[in-house]
């Protein structure tokens, strides 16, 4: 490999868009063009992971197999069905750079280095910490993405606010209540001559969804519903202002990395990972509750991306030049 030359990178997940999506950033921000690895494991074998072994359909001698060689210089990996995969990625290629992500509730997960947010549990000399996950939020992507809407999002009234809209989860349930208030603290947005720009998921429930389809009638408001590209970059790249659920900390984590002002609506439910995850964030971006009490003022964007990348690099240098060890 010449000395200058990118690694070789796979993302290794089970296609999770909002475990794969990340990593793909990282390994953008890294100058990689990443091979994407998904693990799909048969039910008697996911349900032992983290702990079990790989489904053997998926031996690297099997055709199909995501550990196939050739093996990368770095892997960088998340999820709890990607751990296994990991570990007899390890075996297979010592000289792997193993890199996983989140806390894998398991020790024996042969990573060489571990990256977990603050509101999780594992430190060490091997661990990482950073406030927000990774995202492709990379300043040439969001140029692009104003660039490609400039006509239809330049001419809207400014402030122009970008309305992340996820759904139901583990711990967070829109409930009739939520709808009327999210969908309250919007309309009162309007009234106030703000633009709106709304993204909504797969998991948002359809009353929430109908509401927001409602809304979108009235003037100065854009409402995606999934069908056809995704506009969520534009929108980003836009907006004076961004409304995020407390769903999902990924798309807290990418409103924070614009240093506009940030307004969580937090649905029915909740969970404390999720508290200190905002509690955390809520030092170095300006974060608001939506629609009660709203941050102000811009901040410096708060985005790990870069300096992951950096640091994943300057730390498989070290680790390529020493001798290889058994695994």
């Amino acid at each position: 490999m010449a000395a200058n030359a990118p690694p070789s990178v796979w993302v290794l997940t089970d296609g999770k868009a909002g475990d794969e999506q990340p990593l793909i950033g990282l390994a953008e921000a890294m100058g990689a063009a990443p091979v994407v690895r998904r693990v799909a494991p048969r039910r008697p074998f996911a349900l032992l992971m983290p702990w079990g072994p790989i489904d053997p359909r998926d031996a690297a001698e099997k055709p199909g197999s995501p550990l196939a060689p050739p093996f990368p210089d770095i892997c960088l990996a998340t999820g709890r069905r990607a751990v296994p995969y990991l570990r007899a990625l390890k075996s297979l290629s010592p000289t792997t750079f193993c890199v996983l992500f989140k806390d894998p509730r398991i020790r024996r997960h042969k990573a060489d280095l571990l990256i977990v947010q603050q509101h999780d549990a594992p430190r060490g000399e091997n661990v990482l910490v950073v406030t927000t996950a990774p995202n492709r939020m990379s300043p040439a992507r969001l140029e692009t993405a104003r660039r490609t809407m400039s006509d239809r999002l330049g001419s809207l009234p400014q402030p122009r606010v970008a309305v992340l809209i996820g759904g139901d989860s583990r711990h967070h349930q829109f409930s009739k209540d939520d709808v009327r208030r999210l969908v309250g603290g919007l309309e009162a947005k309007l009234d106030a001559g703000n633009a709106l720009m709304i993204t909504a998921s797969r998991r948002t429930p359809a009353p929430l969804a109908m509401a927001l389809a409602d809304l979108s009638k009235r003037p100065n408001v854009l409402f995606w519903d999934g069908t056809g590209d995704n506009p969520l970059l534009a929108y980003l790249a836009w907006a004076d202002e961004i409304v995020v659920t407390a769903d999902s900390t990924n798309m807290v984590g990418e409103a924070a990395a614009l240093g506009v002002p940030v307004q969580i609506f937090h649905p029915s439910g909740g969970h404390a990972k999720i508290d200190r995850f905002v509690a955390a964030l809520s030092q170095e971006a300006a974060i608001g509750r939506f629609p009660e009490t709203p941050a102000t003022g811009r901040r410096a964007p708060v985005n790990s991306t870069p300096g992951l990348a950096r640091d994943i690099l300057a730390r498989w240098q070290v680790f390529r030049a020493r001798p290889v060890r058994p695994s």
